[in-house]
C-alpha cells in the first residue's frame, strides 16, 4: 500500500464521503487511489475557490467533513478566499494538498511555495507530512480536528514521494471531543442579568440559531421580557413556518448604532458583541454603545442549545408556542424590487429549500419577506469575501440530500466563481440560481458614500460591469446550465417555479 491508498482508506473510515477536487500533477497518485478504492464520491470544480466554497456548504448542511483536494501552494492560494469565508462559518473542511516531492523540494521548482504559510492565516490544525508511512496517522488526526466543535480548518500538506512511496498504513479513526456543556456559572449570571436588568438584547449566532436553540431562546426571551436577534452574518439559519421571525443586526453602520443604541447589557449565545465589517471615519468601531455591558452564555464551541435549555430551567421559563409568522406570502408582480423578489420567492420556494445568499445589498431587506415561508435553511456570505454564493450553493446542494437550493446572487460576486455552473450542471444538482443583475458593483457605490468621498468619472467606471454588459444567459448555457432573462417579477415567478418542478440546475438572469 503506497502512502494516496492509505490516505483514502483512512478518509473512509473516518467518515468522509465525498472529495471536491481540482488535482494537478503533485496529486496524481492521490487521483489514482480514489479511482481505485470505492467509496468516496469525487466532484470536479474548475478552479480552487470553487472547490473551498463547494466544501464549505457541504458542511453547513451535513456536519460532515469533506476533503479538498488542492495543487500545491499556488492551487491553495486560489482557494483562500472561501476558506476564509469557511473559517468564519465555523465549517469542517480537510484540505488534501499536494506539494514538491520531499527531495525535489531543495531544487526551488517553479511551483514551490511557502504552501505552510499561505495555509496558516485559514487552518485551524496544519500538518505536512514527511513519510508515507505517517500519511494515514496524519488524515486521521485531521479529520478529528476538522469534526471538533464547532467545526474545524484541517490542513495537510502531502508531498508527493509521501503519495507514492509504499508503506502507507490505514489509521483508525480518532475520538471526536462532544461539543463543550456551558459553564454553569455562565447560566446563573445570564439568568440573573435577564431577570434584573433593563434592556438586554440576546444575540444568537452559530448553532444557536437552529431550530431547537431557537425554541428554548424564545422562551428565555419570552419569561424575562427581553429582546432576541441574529449576527448579521451566519453560516446556517432555521428560517420559516414555526421558526423565529428573527432580525439580523444590521450590515449599514448607522442603521446598526442606530438599532442598538437602547441597549444595556448584550447576552452571547455562540456569537460575538457586533462591530462594523469596516472603519469608518469619526464613527465607532463598536456598534452597541460603550456603556453596555457584555455577559457570555456560551462561547462558539460550547453547546448553544443545551445551555438555552437550562438557562430556561434556571429561569422557570414554561415551553410556550413559537411566534405566529402569519400566512405565507403571494407572490409580487410587476417591476423588480428587493421586497417584491423575497415575497415570490417565499411564496414559491419548496418546502426545505437551502437559499445560499449572496445577494449583497439588493438583499438586505430579504429576511422581513420571508418569515412566513415554508420551513427553509438561510447561509450566509460569512466571511466577506465574495464569490462565495455559486460555491455554496453547489455544495449545498451535494449535501442537501435532493432538497432544492435557491442561490440570491449579486453579479459582480459571481464572476468571481462562475466556473461553479458547470459542476451544477455536470452533477445535475437542484440548484436555481438567479442573478440579480444591475451590472455595477453597488455595495461600493454605497461605501464611498459612507467614507466621505466623491467619486469622479475613473471611479465609477471601476465600479461599472455595464461595459460591455456581461451575457448571464449565454455564459450559462456555456456552462451546461439551462438558462433564461427576466425583466419583471412575473416572469421571474414562472421562471423560479418551472426551475423547481424539474431535476437539475436553472438560471435567471433577473434585470434589476
Amino acid at each position: 500500500m503506497n502512502g494516496a491508498e492509505s490516505l483514502v482508506h483512512t478518509l473512509l473510515g473516518c467518515g468522509v464521503e465525498v472529495c471536491f477536487a481540482n488535482p494537478g500533477t503533485s496529486e496524481m497518485h492521490f487521483v489514482a487511489a480514489l479511482d481505485r478504492i470505492p467509496g468516496m464520491k469525487c466532484v470536479l470544480g474548475l478552479q480552487e475557490n470553487v472547490v473551498t466554497g463547494m466544501a464549505d456548504g457541504y458542511w453547513r448542511m451535513t456536519e460532515k467533513p469533506a476533503a479538498t483536494l488542492l495543487h500545491c501552494g499556488p492551487g491553495l492560494a486560489n482557494g483562500l478566499a472561501n476558506l476564509h469565508n469557511a473559517r468564519r462559518a465555523r465549517s469542517g473542511i480537510v484540505n488534501c494538498v499536494g506539494d514538491q516531492a520531499t527531495y525535489h523540494r531543495p531544487f526551488d521548482a517553479p511551483l514551490t511555495a511557502d504552501t505552510e504559510g499561505w495555509a496558516r492565516g485559514v487552518s485551524h490544525w496544519m500538518r505536512t507530512s514527511t513519510r508515507a508511512t505517517d500519511v494515514g496517522a496524519d488524515a486521521a488526526a485531521a479529520v478529528q480536528a476538522a469534526r471538533t466543535s464547532p467545526g474545524q480548518i484541517a490542513t495537510m500538506i502531502l508531498p508527493s514521494d509521501t503519495c507514492w512511496d509504499e508503506g502507507g498504513v490505514v489509521a483508525a479513526p480518532l475520538p471526536v471531543p462532544a461539543a463543550q456543556p456551558a459553564d454553569p456559572h455562565a447560566v446563573r449570571n445570564v439568568a440573573r442579568v435577564l431577570r434584573e436588568k433593563k434592556n438586554v438584547l440576546i444575540l444568537l449566532g452559530g448553532k444557536a440559531l437552529r431550530e431547537g436553540a431557537q425554541a428554548f431562546a424564545w422562551r428565555a426571551a419570552q419569561a424575562t421580557g427581553h429582546r432576541l436577534l441574529a449576527e448579521g452574518s451566519n453560516g446556517r439559519v432555521a428560517r420559516g413556518q414555526g421558526r423565529l421571525p428573527l432580525e439580523r443586526v444590521p450590515y449599514p453602520a448607522d442603521v446598526a448604532i442606530n438599532a442598538l443604541k437602547w441597549v444595556e447589557h448584550v447576552v452571547l449565545v455562540n456569537a460575538k458583541a457586533p462591530v462594523g465589517f469596516f472603519a469608518y471615519p469619526g464613527k465607532p468601531s463598536r456598534h452597541y454603545p460603550e456603556t453596555a455591558e457584555v455577559h457570555v452564555l456560551t462561547r462558539f464551541e460550547q453547546d448553544a442549545e443545551a445551555a438555552l435549555r437550562a438557562l430556561c430551567e434556571e429561569l422557570g421559563a414554561p415551553a410556550i408556542p413559537m411566534p405566529d409568522v402569519g400566512a405565507r406570502p403571494e407572490r409580487a408582480r410587476g417591476g423588480p424590487t428587493p421586497e417584491g423578489l423575497a415575497r415570490t420567492v417565499a411564496a414559491l420556494m419548496p418546502e426545505e429549500a437551502i437559499i445560499a445568499d449572496e445577494s449583497v445589498s439588493f438583499g438586505r431587506g430579504f429576511y422581513s419577506e420571508t418569515f412566513a415561508a415554508p420551513k427553509h435553511d438561510w447561509l450566509h456570505i460569512t466571511g466577506g469575501a465574495i464569490g462565495c454564493g455559486l460555491p455554496l450553493a453547489t455544495g449545498a446542494a451535494v449535501g442537501g440530500g435532493g432538497r432544492r437550493v435557491i442561490n440570491l446572487q449579486a453579479d459582480g460576486s459571481a464572476m468571481y466563481t462562475v466556473q461553479a455552473l458547470w459542476t451544477q450542471a455536470r452533477e445535475r444538482l437542484p440548484v436555481t440560481t438567479v442573478i440579480l443583475s444591475n451590472r455595477k458593483y453597488q455595495i461600493l457605490l454605497g461605501e464611498y458614500q459612507n467614507v466621505g468621498a466623491n467619486p469622479g468619472p475613473t471611479a465609477m467606471n471601476m465600479l461599472d460591469l455595464g461595459n460591455p454588459d456581461i451575457g448571464w444567459v449565454k455564459m450559462a448555457e456555456a456552462m451546461g446550465v439551462e438558462a433564461a432573462q427576466a425583466t419583471t417579477l412575473d416572469q421571474v415567478g414562472d421562471l423560479m417555479a418551472q426551475s423547481f418542478a424539474r431535476p437539475g440546475p436553472f438560471l435567471i438572469e433577473l434585470v434589476i
